[in-house]
């Protein structure tokens, strides 16, 4: 047997091949847009919670997507509440691609990134084709690691006028606004509370970290054609939501339709977001094959639980990225 070579990229590589906004942005609407045309396969995520007495635990990604990427992959992702406690992000990952004619390892990379930026521009690309094209208001609960690439992508999109921002500790969402302020050139409004953050807002999402579900988020606030997007893993939102919306979109209802985790788990068990209810899945908007946003009455919600294809597409984009400019490591497997 030939030697077989596996690329490695650490966080330092990935930060050192580091894509534009645009280059994030355009990797996941083509990944979207091969869903949506079913070049791809995808297996809902399973979850793993060890028994070890802390609030956490791991998600599994599995998916293949075919094309110039032709790659099959699955990343593990940690998610572990407390770990600001200890100076560590919620969210430690790493992504797995195989040769999906023989599968054998092709590469290992630090995928605690690219879950943050595979993560805002899947919220990004659903706000450009489910909200109003001149949304100037942002309202965001939620301060961790996706959070930052929700509010820049979302932002690259749009150039809000207005930007809020809340979390449960004044000193996560302190330090978040001034770094969203800092990078995006422009104010950035810290609120004290949930109410002040969404109410009126063009774009609402929810990234929240609740250890139980509880409804804090009120149907009320919800602006009539505004766009929201919660995706916190524990329900937010009251189980009136789903009843004022136009059109309701998920990533993929394979696995929004089942596992216990999710901000809208309650209303899938009530049979408010079903598949008769369901418009579509984004990558089928991206693709054409069903419609956005169609008029600026529509108030519509997007659900995403995170995607197989968006790791392996973005971890794809780097890669290149890496071997253009010589970075990374080559491990020899066998």
């Amino acid at each position: 047997m030939l030697p077989i070579y596996i690329t490695y990229l650490n966080r330092f590589d990935i930060e050192a091949a580091m894509l534009t906004d645009a280059e994030i942005l355009s990797a996941i609407e083509t990944s979207l847009a091969m869903q949506g045309r079913g070049e791809t396969v995808i297996e809902p995520r399973m979850h793993l919670e060890p028994r070890a007495g802390v609030e956490g635990h791991f998600n599994v990604l599995r998916g293949w997507i075919g094309g110039e990427i032709d790659a099959a992959g699955v990343k593990v992702v940690g998610d572990f509440v407390d770990n600001y406690k200890q100076g560590m992000p919620s969210e430690f990952g790493v992504l797995n691609l195989f040769d999906p004619r023989t599968g054998k390892p092709t590469a290992i990379l630090d995928a605690s990134g690219i879950t943050d930026m595979r993560t805002g521009a899947v919220t990004a690309i659903g706000a450009k084709h489910l909200a109003r094209k001149g949304s100037k208001v942002l309202g965001h609960i939620g301060a961790r690691g996706t959070a930052y690439w929700n509010v820049r992508l979302l932002d690259h999109l749009f150039d809000f006028d207005e930007i809020r921002v809340h979390s449960r500790r004044p000193e996560s969402r302190n330090t978040f606004g001034e770094r969203l302020s800092r990078d995006l050139g422009k104010p950035v409004k810290v609120t004290d509370d949930w109410r002040s953050c969404v109410e009126g807002a063009d774009i609402i999402v929810e990234a929240s970290r609740l250890s139980q579900p509880e409804p804090i988020l009120k149907t009320e606030w919800i602006k009539p054609g505004a766009l929201i997007v919660p995706y916190g893993t524990m329900s937010a939102v009251e189980l009136s939501l789903t009843d004022i919306m136009a059109k309701m979109v998920v990533d993929d209802w394979g696995q929004c339709k089942g596992g216990k985790f999710g901000s809208l788990r309650a209303h899938v068990e009530a049979g408010k977001l079903s598949e008769d209810t369901l418009h579509a899945e984004l990558g089928q908007i991206v693709a054409g094959a069903k419609p956005g946003r169609e008029s600026d009455d529509e108030t519509n919600l997007f659900w995403h639980r995170g995607l197989s294809l968006s790791d392996i597409a973005l971890g794809h984009a780097f890669l290149t990225k890496a071997q253009a400019m010589g970075v990374g490591h080559r491990l020899r497997y066998a």
